[in-house]
């Protein structure tokens, strides 16, 4: 019985996501970034500008209302705070 409740919920989520636009996911996924901590290369990009942050151990907020992302990082071995624009920002997680 619980298998079926679980293969039911998998597709109720599936279904879900499927009905949502692109954007809609994009706005879902980044919220989940929110929450997890771990390992990210972050990077802003505007045009040929391209600048990217490591993020070790920790997590990348966004802040959906103002329109930015933040998190801490090590820029020449101080620890600093950064924000960046959510329309011009990639996050992909890395490994250690």
């Amino acid at each position: 019985m619980k298998k079926y409740l679980n293969i039911s919920a998998i597709l109720a989520v599936l279904l879900v996501l499927a009905a949502c636009s692109e954007e809609q996911q994009n706005k879902l996924s980044r919220l989940g970034v929110t929450w997890l901590e771990g390992n990210y290369r972050v990077s802003y990009a505007d045009g040929e500008h391209v600048k990217s942050w490591v993020v070790k151990d920790g997590k990348v907020t966004a802040e959906p209302a103002k329109g930015y992302y933040y998190f801490w990082t090590v820029i020449n071995g101080k620890r600093r705070y950064v924000q960046t624009p959510i329309g011009r920002t990639y996050i992909e997680e890395i490994g250690e």
